[in-house]
């Protein structure tokens, strides 16, 4: 059976390719749309021509009913408009909204620090909000300004010249703002997504921030960056401003021009003074969306440079390849000359061993050794840049991600929680997961009498990253997580760190019992206490393998003498 998995090659773009003949059937509703404005410019021609003229009330009668009729007419079709586009905006979330949360949380892996710039849903809620507001109704309208511009020179070619001579300026304006406010717009949103990456930085560490006194050199160094952001936001936003007030300012300048030049030719019998009431209005509404577009423009370059990054980010994946969907893995784990660490920068050189199943292994080694990185290439969170990691003899990366979590458990050395029950976390957030198999690995964890304790038992409420439980608490629910569904590998990095010697006694127990039903156990440890239930241990030092062999003979070797690099065993 081969297991499909939508390419992510063009997504973005698809899915703007679906909205074509939805977006083209807006600007078709846009026509009628506009030559309904234009109601409010007849009529106002029609009642100083005609009306005044000859005092006639039925046809001032007429011609009310007639424009009131055309009113209802254009709120039908405006509010259409806009419920269409508030629509479009959502149908673009709702095809994009997983993609963009599945690389917000795959990035880091993926990329490091360089994602701290990145956020992927931020820049889709930036365009679906330019979408729903009134940027696109300007859009829009823009391409029916000529149809005024013409009805305007019908009146009378020197209005429309005044007209036309006004457009072309106001265009220039809107070339003039794109080429000066882009560079800082682009700035300012940078800042922005970097202000709120400080933010959840701190946010994530303040335990440390309170007890170690960072709180007022943090707080300067927030002050420092956010006279930054400000002084950039102030800029793209006094250039904004400065284009949108001189737009403003120079239609109202345009509106009494139109007037001052119809009252002359009206005194000079060329025209009528209806036509040059209706010609000053007609203007001002030729004229209105392109103010609106200035206005909104600052919307419309945070939306286009948001669709940019988000299309860069989505587009620029590596290409989910289809698999064959293989049986889960039962028998060994083989490493042979791995080369793995962050993309651009490896950390783990030559690594080499063979497990089996119910083997237990403990990795041991000094700060930096490349112990972390050795868990992540495991779990397939790093990438192995050369060499190979099979799994009975399958590379790893022939099972899709989420397949993998099927026959993977692994505790990470910064324990991770989620806000939810404990249950939930226990289960991987599994829809309908099998109740027995929740309480086995709680069992397994030796944390069933702690969850009992809790208010709520297994529906205990945690908090965001386990707030509500101690460390001792929060590392036995994360055990139990990682041992959830009896995986065949299991990669515990620091599993004692938070344990007195009872819960170090269970972890043993736990580790025996796994190895016992065909599990292979990986310990990763500063405390010998942790390697109590492995027999073999692998010593680490800069990133390469030492010594590889039975525990007691690998531990004499390390106290005795400095072991030699090993490339392969």
């Amino acid at each position: 059976m081969v297991s499909h998995s939508r390419s992510q090659d063009g997504l973005v773009t698809e899915c703007l390719k679906a909205l074509r003949s939805t977006l083209a059937g807006i600007g078709l509703l846009s026509l009628p749309i506009n030559l309904l404005m234009l109601t409010g410019s007849l009529f106002m021609l029609q009642v100083y021509d005609r009306v005044l003229a000859s005092g006639s009330v039925p046809t001032l009668i007429v011609l009310a009913g007639l424009a009131g009729g055309m009113y209802v007419f254009y709120g039908l079709l405006e509010g259409i408009r806009s419920r269409v586009l508030l629509r479009v905006g959502q149908h673009l979330d709702a095809q994009l909204s997983a993609t963009s949360y599945e690389c917000s949380i795959t990035l880091p892996v993926l990329i490091g620090r360089k994602a701290e710039t990145l956020d992927p849903v931020r820049d889709l809620e930036t365009v679906r909000q330019f979408l729903v507001g009134p940027g696109p109704t300007a859009i829009f309208d823009l391409p029916w300004m000529p149809v005024y511009l013409t009805i305007i020179y019908v009146f009378h070619p020197i209005l429309g010249l005044v007209a036309i001579g006004g457009a072309v300026f106001i265009c220039i304006l809107i070339g003039l703002n794109e080429l000066v406010s882009r560079k800082p717009s682009a700035e300012a949103n940078r800042h922005a997504v970097q202000r709120a990456a400080i933010v959840e930085q701190g946010r994530r560490n303040a335990e440390a921030v309170r007890a170690m006194g960072m709180t007022a050199t943090l707080k300067e160094q927030w002050e420092a960056f956010n006279g930054t952001f400000l002084t950039k936001q102030r800029h793209a936003a006094d250039m904004a401003n400065l284009f949108s007030t001189i737009t403003k300012s120079f239609r109202f300048m345009l509106q009494s021009a139109m007037l001052a030049t119809g009252a002359w030719l009206a005194i000079g019998q060329e025209i009528t003074p209806g036509v040059m009431i209706a010609a000053s209005i007609m203007t001002s509404r030729a004229l209105s969306p392109v103010e609106m577009a200035v206005g909104q423009w600052r919307g419309f370059v945070a939306a286009r440079q948001g669709f940019k990054r988000l299309r860069d980010v989505v587009e620029g994946r590596p290409e989910d390849p289809e698999r064959m969907e293989l049986p889960l893995p039962s028998k060994t784990l083989a490493l042979e000359n791995v080369v793995s660490g962050p993309v651009g920068h490896p950390v783990l050189q030559n690594v080499g061993f063979t497990l089996e199943a119910g083997d237990g292994l403990g990795i041991i080694g000094p700060s930096g050794a490349g112990k972390s990185s050795l868990a992540r290439t495991l779990v397939g969170v790093y990438p192995v840049l050369r060499g190979s990691l099979r799994l009975d003899g399958a590379d790893l990366f022939q099972w899709a991600p989420d397949r993998q979590g099927e026959f993977i458990g692994y505790l990470p050395q910064d324990i991770q929680l989620f806000a939810g029950t404990v249950a939930q976390n226990i289960s991987r957030f599994q829809m309908e997961a099998p109740p027995e198999d929740i309480i086995r690995a709680a069992e397994l964890a030796d944390a069933q009498a702690l969850i009992k304790s809790l208010p709520n038992g297994y529906d205990t409420e945690i908090g965001p990253g386990g707030i509500t439980l101690s460390g001792g608490q929060m590392q036995r629910v994360a055990l139990a997580r990682a041992l959830y569904g009896n995986p065949f590998l299991v990669i515990l990095d620091e599993p004692n760190s938070n344990l007195d010697s009872e819960g170090e006694t269970a972890l043993t127990k736990a580790i025996g019992a796994l190895r016992d039903t065909g599990s292979i156990v990986i310990v990763i440890a500063h405390r010998p206490s942790a390697l109590a239930g492995v027999d073999t241990v692998l010593f680490m030092k800069e990133g390469r393998a030492q010594a590889f062999g039975p525990k007691e003979d690998v531990l004499q070797q390390v106290l005795t003498q400095s072991p030699k690099p090993v490339r392969a065993v």
